[in-house]
Formats: C-alpha cells, structure tokens, sequence
C-alpha cells in the first residue's frame, strides 16, 4: 500500500482520503449527546462500539488478526476528525491502536495475537495501558509495582495510577518490576486479565476534561498471571514500553491536531455569524489576527503529525518527529482553545457552544504520553546525537 513519504507528506492517497472522509461523517454524529457524556462522565458505549465496527479500533493491525491494515497517516488522519468533536472517544481510540494493539501485533506471541487482537479491534472489548504509579509517571524507571517470578506464573501487587480505560478496558498491559537490581533492565510487560482474582479497579477520577473516558487506579493484590501472558523475553518491559509511547506520542499528536482543528472550525463559523458595531465580527482585524494565528499554528501542527506517521510508516526513526508533534500540536491545542474561547466572547464560556470543552480537553493533551519537559528531552536527546 502506497503511503505518504517523509518527503511528500502533502500528497494523501485515495485510499487515506477515504478514510478521513468515513471518520469525518461518523465524527458529525459524535455531536449527539456529546455535552452530556461530558456532564455526566458517560462511556461513550454505543460510540465505541460503532467504532470498532468502522473499523477505528485496531486500524494499523494487519487484516490476518482483524484489523483494517491501514498505515499511520490514515490514523492520524482519522483521530484528527473525530478529536474536533470528542476527544473522549478519540483518547479511548487511541489507547487501544496505539499503546496495547500496536504493542500486542509487534511483541506478542501467535497465541496472544490471536486470543486478543480480534476482540480488540472489533470492540468487543477494549484495552488499557498501566504504566503510570503514585512515584512513577514519566520515570518509568521507578517501577514499585513487582512481578515476582513463581515458576509457572508471575506474583503481581501494587498500584497504578490515571489509566484511560481503566473500568471498561477487558485486558490491561500491565508495566511491573521482576528483577529490582536489574533497574530498568529487570522490568517485564505482563497481560493482566479483568476477572482475574485480585485485580481491583478504583472509581474513575473526576476529571477537568475528556470527561466522557473513564480513569481510574488499579489495584493488584498477589494476582497470578500465566508465565505465557509475558509479551517478550524475561527483562524487556522497559523497552516494550518506550517503543509503544514513541508511536502513542503520535496518537496523542493527533488528538491535540484535531481539538485545535475543531476549535478553529468553530471560531470560523461563530465569526461570520456574530455581529458587532454592525458587522460580523470576522470583518474586526482583531478578530482576523486571532484566526490567522489559529490556522497557520494548525497547519505547522498537521505537517508535524503527518511527518512523524510517515517516518513510522516508512521505518525510519520516528522518536524526534513524534516528540516534536506531540510537544508542538498540544501547545497549538490549547492555544487554540483558548482563543475559541476568547472569540466567542461570554459564549464560549457556556457548554452549548463547545469551545470551553475543548479548553477542558486540550490541558491533557500537554500532560499524558510525556509532558512538554519530557518531550523537549526526548528531542534534545536526539539532535545532540
């Protein structure tokens, strides 16, 4: 399959065009009940669902395990147009395809391919990354959640903290220290069954934005997990969980891309239709320079966030574009929705017209996969190379 280069970014194919344009319509649907699923922190269930259907849940995992097969592009393409309307569905979409498929489809075994992937992108059930602890968010070195090796299975206790899909995801990939005088070297990546005995899900926490997801802390207590629900070799959970945050900085790229993409759309619309000293006030310069900025920032945004799935795409190294997106398209998020705000005047401050929302749900787009500081890290790290 054709797909966009690290040196054409500009040229979508046929079948990526197709793909925006399929999540662009079931996008527009996403408006009904939106602002209640966010008042109420309500699972999007129906939506999810519909969005396995579409295809949306397991995009890049080949069609052999039942995925659409589709490139980076197209799923950065896809989780732009749904995140204009709900990022809570895009963030529950993004976990599944980029942390525990992606994840799953490259490390796991056959067995593990098959009993999970299928279920996984159809949306019949969902998955969850636990990664972060009470001392251990972007030192995921730090790891105080132990998996004691007991032969035949893994010992698994402790806590993890501010997992997306943390009491509707089925399996959870689960990060946990085997080896503590190892360091990062003694870290293993374990699939953790929901009904298995010991495994406690906390009540989901009640959040500034994305409202609609559901997270929450888990709790493990002498759970036995099977020696064959290791993905990798004894020691490799530390890479397995670089490798996947490098492609779920991607996802997360595109999420900010698509709630400043949806904030400009909105402050475009309201402009033209709101009147002030007798004329619209797109016609107000002030007002211009604000959408001048909005919309060049978005741009500059998007061909970060297409250049980093091609470099994916394509197998070249993908840890500096990736970083560089999700630093630059966050920042460009929640500049954007701070300015829908603005442009919508005592408007904007009110539920029924959406851009305090998207203000609500661009903060964390700045904070999981890595803060900004984490990514200027990664970034320096690579051009001091």
């Amino acid at each position: 399959m054709q797909t966009a280069t690290s040196t054409n970014i500009y040229q979508l194919t046929e079948e990526q065009l197709a793909v925006r344009d399929a999540a662009r319509e079931f996008a527009q649907e996403l408006w009904a009940g939106v602002i209640e699923r966010d008042d109420h922190q309500k699972f999007p269930t129906e939506q999810v669902k519909k969005m396995g259907e579409l295809g949306f849940m397991g995009m890049m995992v080949s069609p052999e395990y039942g995925g659409s097969g589709l490139d980076t592009v197209s799923y950065v393409l896809a989780m732009e147009e749904i995140s204009k309307v709900d990022a809570s569905c895009s963030v529950i979409m993004s976990v599944n395809n980029s942390l525990v498929c992606w994840g799953l489809e490259h490390y796991g075994t056959e067995e593990q391919k098959q009993k999970y992937l299928p279920r996984l992108c159809s949306g019949e059930i969902i998955g969850a990354f636990a990664l972060s602890e009470p001392e251990a968010g972007s030192d995921a070195t730090s790891q105080r959640t132990t998996a004691e090796d007991m032969g035949d299975h893994y010992l698994l206790n402790g806590t993890k903290n501010w997992i997306t899909n943390g009491t509707t995801a089925s399996v959870y990939l689960v990060i946990a220290q085997t080896n503590p005088e190892l360091k990062s070297r003694g870290i293993n990546v374990l699939i953790v069954d929901k009904d298995m005995p010991g495994f406690i899900q906390g009540p989901k926490e009640n959040k500034l934005g994305i409202r609609g997801s559901d997270t929450c802390s888990l709790m493990f207590t002498d759970v036995k997990v099977p020696k064959e629900n290791r993905i990798g070799a004894d020691g490799f959970g530390f890479k397995f969980a670089m490798q996947v945050l490098a492609g779920g900085r991607i996802g997360i790229a595109a999420q900010a891309l698509g709630i400043a993409s949806g904030s400009l759309e909105l402050s475009l619309k309201y402009a033209k239709e709101r009147k002030a000293f007798g004329v619209e006030i797109a016609k107000h310069q002030a007002i211009q320079f604000k959408l001048a900025d909005m919309a060049t920032n978005v741009d500059a945004a998007r061909m970060l966030c297409l250049q980093a799935a091609a470099d994916k795409d394509n197998h070249d190294d993908y840890a500096k574009s990736g970083a560089m997106a999700k630093l630059f398209a966050s920042k460009v998020a929640m500049d954007s929705a701070v300015e829908a705000v603005q442009i919508h005047g005592g408007y904007g401050f009110v539920k029924e017209y959406h851009v305090e929302r998207f203000m609500r749900d661009a903060k964390i787009t700045q904070i999981y996969e890595g803060t900004s500081e984490i990514q200027k890290i990664v970034i320096s790290r690579e051009i001091l190379k």
